[in-house]
């Protein structure tokens, strides 16, 4: 008899344990973005440009987004603005677009690569990664959005 109650007991308790938590939403991968930046980088800031003779942020946005997830984005960075989810800065992950006031009606783009990091055509550097506890890019932080869960 202290057998027959033992079993079923045991069984309980062994499927009790091995049961697997949710899996996290599904992001890309945290180099997801780093090929791309490779290709594009150094290559000059212009206004209006979407090309490797030199583009704007929004347009290394599109580009990024299209390139590596096949997701199409609007041209502009007012547009993009407006996608996806809002996200606090201490939530970011790998592909959020992180959005700067950099003057009066004057805004910038760029994807978020982790670890504080993120890409962008900068209108003195071309493409390159910059830091957002950088001085300048800080003070100018405005939002972040998520288009990809």
């Amino acid at each position: 008899m202290f057998r027959t109650l033992l079993t079923p007991l045991l069984a309980l308790l062994l499927a009790a344990c091995s049961s697997t938590p949710e899996p996290p939403p599904p992001s890309p991968p945290s180099t997801a973005f780093d090929g791309f930046f490779q290709q594009w980088r150094g290559v000059p800031y212009r206004m209006g440009g979407s090309s490797r003779a030199g583009l704007d942020c929004s347009a290394f946005t599109q580009l990024a987004y299209s390139q590596v997830l096949g997701f199409d984005l609007p041209r502009t960075t007012q547009s993009q603005a407006s996608l996806g989810t809002s996200v606090p800065r201490s939530e970011l992950r790998h592909g959020d677009l992180v959005f700067f006031k950099t003057g009066w009606q004057q805004y910038h783009v760029g994807v978020y690569t982790g670890a504080g990091e993120f890409i962008h055509a900068s209108t003195s550097k071309g493409v390159i990664r910059s830091r957002l506890d950088n001085v300048y890019w800080n003070s100018r932080y405005w939002q972040a959005r998520r288009l990809i869960q």
